[in-house]
């Protein structure tokens, strides 16, 4: 790995000699200051060389890359397919026709963690000659930002009924971290006595619980609070539920956020009994 260096000249800071790009004294110039930009980078950059594909790299992206990654600068054309040029090559492709490209990418890097899959924005340049020929890619690699969530059209009052104590408290974190306010309890009677103690606009409850169902909880529950509304988590299907004549939503476990977030929405526009 190249050590830090605080000036210009980082790609003769390194003997390229052992590599399959040769001496850097007889590189063109298109190479010589791409690799300067792309060493100098703080942010990971990878620039593909000439037909043979001659792969090097800066050390923050062997660092993304991971452990069993090849060390930077690299310089070989038969090392280990990189993350970006194994899952985007038509776009490494097109940029070496000459199409400068940005896109998104699920990457499959070791260095992350523990989360393996990398949403990134890659940025691809083609690299020209003097003659305008393009003669290699220089790729940069950027985390993506994270989605925001949809605003919140309507914040609720959520009692969650669950008796998997884990399942529960993930719930109630994502509710709250929707705009909503979230309060769990583990079985139909808890849920009944702060029915008594408190107001709630959304009943959300596993059909399975133990001693009451879900479904007859809700059935008292609306008796002494008919405006509000039902959503039915059941990992059974629909089979428990083809009898009930109230109105409720109904999620299959395992249930997507935005499956729980679409069933939110729908229940802050229901107009109030």
């Amino acid at each position: 790995m190249l050590a830090p260096s605080t000036s210009a000249g980082l790609a003769a800071a390194f003997d390229w000699l052992s590599t399959d790009l040769g001496d850097s004294a007889a590189w063109p110039h298109t190479l010589r200051l791409s690799m300067e930009i792309m060493l100098g980078a703080p942010s990971p950059m990878l620039l593909l060389w000439g037909p043979r594909r001659i792969a090097a790299f800066n050390a923050a992206y062997a660092e993304l890359a991971g452990p069993q990654h090849p060390p930077a600068p690299g310089g070989n054309a038969a090392a280990p397919i990189s993350a970006p040029l194994a899952a985007a090559p038509n776009a490494f492709a097109r940029a070496a026709n000459g199409e400068a490209l940005h896109l998104q990418q699920a990457l499959a890097l070791s260095g992350t963690g523990t989360h393996p899959q990398l949403l990134c924005d890659l940025h691809l340049t083609p690299l020209r000659d003097e003659q305008g020929v393009v003669q290699g890619v220089l790729c940069a690699v950027a985390r993506s930002a994270e989605p925001a969530l949809p605003p919140v059209a309507q914040a609720l009052r959520v009692l969650v009924v669950e008796d998997n104590l884990d399942s529960q408290y993930l719930v109630c974190e994502m509710l709250k971290a929707f705009g909503h306010e979230a309060l769990g309890v583990g079985h139909a009677e808890g849920a009944l006595e702060q029915l008594g103690q408190a107001s709630f606009d959304v009943l959300f409850s596993d059909v399975s619980l133990p001693g009451m169902s879900g479904v007859d909880l809700a059935r008292k529950a609306l008796a002494e609070h008919p405006s509000m509304q039902v959503i039915f988590a059941s990992g059974y299907g629909e089979a428990l539920l083809r009898h009930v004549e109230f109105p409720f939503q109904s999620l299959q476990k395992p249930y997507e956020i935005e499956q729980l977030q679409a069933a939110l929405a729908r229940a802050g526009a229901m107009p109030s009994v």
